[in-house]
C-alpha cells in the first residue's frame, strides 16, 4: 500500500499536469492560478508524444495572462516540443503579437530553429505575414538613433551613428536560410504579404539570397530561386513591384533556367507578364515600411530593466500617465519630453503602422499629445529597477514525474547537515522518481552509500559537527542499529519516504 501511494504521487502530478494543460489552452487563469500555488513545478509538464507544455498551448492561443502567470513561475522559456518549436515559434505563427513582445521581454532565444525544417521565429512570422511580430523579434537590432533608416539605405554619412548599429548581426538575422536555403523574404514574397516584405526590405533583407538543392525540403521552383521567383510563383503584383524597385533582377535564372517570367507563367499568373517582361532603367522610389519603429529597443531596454507592469496604487499627488490615466509616469520621450507609463509607452511602439509624423525622422512614431516624433524613450529620474525574483521551479517534469517541493520543518531542531545527495540508483522505485531530491529530510545529510543501487550498505544519519553533545548522542543511539539487518533498514528507508512523499504539499 505504500508503494501504490508512492505510485499514486506520480499519477497525480500528471493529472494536475493535464488540468494545466486544459487552463492554457482554453484561457483559463484562475485555474491556472491556482494549480500553479499548489506546485509550481508543473510549469515545466509536457504533454506525452507532442511534448507541448503549458506555455506552448498559451502562447499559440495567445493567452498573455497566462503566458505572463508561467514565467513568472520560473519555466524555461525556450523549452522545445518534438518538433523543436518554442513558445515564441508559436506566437509568431498565429500572429499574437501581445505573447511575443511578453516573450522578448522576458528574453526569449529568437534564433532557435525548428528540428524539421530548420526555420526561426522570424520565418513563421513572415510566412503568415506578421509584420508586428517580425519588428518585435528585432528590437534588440534597431538602435534608437535618428537615422537609422538612412544608414540602412546606405544614405547616411555619419560615422558616429554607425558605430551604433551592427550592421552586419541585423543582416545575419535577416538573411538566415532554413533548409533549402529559403530566407524570410522569400516566405513572405511566396505568400504575398506586402507589409512584411517591405518591412524585411527596409531592415536589410537582401534581394539576391538563392534557394539551394536539399534533400528535406521540396522546392517545386528549383534551387537558384530568388525571392522575385517566390514572388512570381504567388502571384501578387505588389510585392513583385517593390523587390525589382529594390534591386531584384527580372533576368536572373535558377537552376531549371527558368526567370521570375517563365515562374510566372508555368504558375499561370499571367497577370505578372508586363512587370517582369523589362528591368526597369531606374529603381522607383519606395517609401519606407510603416511598420518601423525606432523608439522601440529604447523602451524595450528600459522594461526589461524596471518592469513593464506595476500593481502599485498611484499616489494621490502625482500625475497619471496621460494615456490610461492609471499608472504613474516612467519613462519620457525625447524631444517633446511627454511623460508616460512603460506599459503605454511598450503598446504604442508596439501597435505603431503609421509613418506620417509632424516632425520627426523616418521610423519615429507620433506622439498621441502633440504628434511630435519620438525616436526614443529616457527613464525619469524617479525610476528605480526592479529586483528580479527567484525561480520557483527547478525540476524538469517529464511525463508523470513527481517533484513536490516540501517546507523546512520548523518543529525540527536536530542540527543535523541539509540533504546533498545525488543518487539516480533508486531502481526499485522505478524511473519516474528519480528526479526526487531528498529535500523531502530537511534537517538530515544521508551518506552517497545509502543509494539503494550499493551492495552491502546499511542507512545511517551523519550529523553537522554544530553540537558535540547530540553528535556523541546520536552514535550511542545508532550503535544498535547497525546490529539491524539489511532488510530491515531498507524497511526503514520506504518507511520514512513514504510518509515523507504521502505528507507532501507538492504533488
Amino acid at each position: 500500500m505504500r508503494f501504490l501511494s508512492l505510485v499514486g504521487n506520480s499519477f497525480g502530478c500528471s493529472a494536475s499536469g493535464e488540468r494545466l494543460v486544459s487552463a492554457a489552452r482554453d484561457g483559463d487563469l484562475q485555474e491556472a492560478k491556482a494549480l500553479l500555488e499548489y506546485n509550481p513545478r508543473l510549469a515545466r509538464y509536457s504533454t506525452f508524444g507532442v511534448r507541448n507544455s503549458p506555455l506552448h498551448y498559451s502562447a499559440a492561443q495567445g493567452h498573455q495572462e497566462i503566458v505572463s502567470l508561467l514565467l513568472e513561475s520560473g519555466v524555461d522559456i525556450n523549452l522545445r516540443n518534438y518538433r523543436g518549436q518554442t513558445a515564441l515559434m508559436q506566437a509568431c505563427q498565429y500572429g499574437h503579437w501581445e505573447v511575443v513582445q511578453t516573450l522578448i521581454l522576458f528574453g526569449a532565444n529568437i534564433h532557435r530553429a525548428d528540428y524539421l525544417n530548420g526555420g526561426t521565429a522570424l520565418h513563421l512570422a513572415a510566412l503568415n505575414g506578421h509584420s508586428r511580430c517580425i519588428r518585435l523579434l528585432l528590437s534588440d537590432y534597431i538602435p534608437s538613433i535618428p537615422n537609422c533608416w538612412n544608414i540602412l539605405r546606405k544614405r547616411s554619412k555619419n560615422k558616429e551613428s554607425i558605430a551604433e548599429l551592427d550592421e552586419c548581426a541585423l543582416r545575419e538575422v535577416i538573411n538566415r536560410p532554413a533548409d533549402g536555403g529559403v530566407t524570410a523574404l522569400h516566405m513572405a514574397a511566396l505568400n504575398g504579404h506586402v507589409d512584411s516584405v517591405q518591412l524585411l526590405l527596409d531592415l536589410g533583407a537582401s534581394v539576391t539570397e538563392v534557394t539551394m538543392e536539399d534533400g528535406t525540403t521540396i522546392d517545386l521552383i528549383g534551387a537558384g530561386s530568388t525571392a522575385l521567383h517566390y514572388a512570381a510563383c504567388g502571384g501578387n503584383a505588389q510585392c513583385c513591384q517593390i523587390l525589382i524597385a529594390r534591386g531584384a533582377s527580372v533576368t536572373a535564372t535558377n537552376a531549371n533556367g527558368w526567370t521570375a517570367l517563365m515562374v510566372a507563367r508555368s504558375w499561370r499568373k499571367n497577370w505578372l507578364d508586363e512587370i517582369l517582361s523589362t528591368q526597369p532603367e531606374s529603381q522607383s522610389q519606395v517609401l519606407p515600411s510603416p511598420f518601423l519603429s525606432l523608439p522601440l529597443m529604447s523602451i524595450v531596454k528600459i522594461a526589461r530593466e524596471c518592469g513593464w507592469r506595476t500593481g502599485d496604487s498611484l499616489p494621490s499627488c502625482q500625475d497619471p500617465c496621460a494615456v490610461c490615466l492609471e499608472r504613474k509616469c516612467t519613462v519620457a520621450a525625447e524631444g517633446c519630453d511627454h511623460e508616460f507609463c512603460t506599459q503605454c509607452a511598450l503598446y504604442l511602439c508596439s501597435t505603431n503602422n503609421t509613418s506620417n509624423v509632424a516632425q520627426g525622422p523616418t521610423g519615429s512614431i507620433a506622439c498621441p499629445l502633440c504628434r511630435h516624433g519620438i525616436v526614443s524613450f529616457v527613464k525619469l529620474p524617479g525610476t528605480k529597477p526592479t529586483i528580479k525574483a527567484v525561480a520557483r521551479t527547478s525540476l524538469s517534469l517529464s511525463f508523470c514525474t513527481c517533484s513536490s517541493e516540501i517546507p523546512e520543518s520548523t518543529s525540527m531542531t536536530t542540527p543535523l547537515c541539509k540533504p546533498e545527495v545525488h543518487c539516480t540508483r533508486i531502481s526499485p522505485l522505478g524511473s519516474s522518481f528519480r528526479n526526487l531530491s531528498c529535500q523531502s529530510f530537511p534537517s538530515m545529510k544521508i551518506h552517497s552509500s545509502l543509494c539503494m543501487g550499493a551492495p552491502n550498505t546499511s542507512p545511517s544519519l551523519v550529523p553537522c559537527p554544530a553540537d558535540r553533545n547530540l553528535q556523541n548522542h546520536l552514535v550511542r543511539c545508532s550503535r544498535s542499529g547497525l546490529r539491524r539487518s539489511a532488510s530491515e533498514g531498507r524497511r526503514s528507508w520506504f518507511s520514512a519516504l513514504n510518509q515523507c512523499v504521502t505528507t507532501a504539499s507538492g504533488c
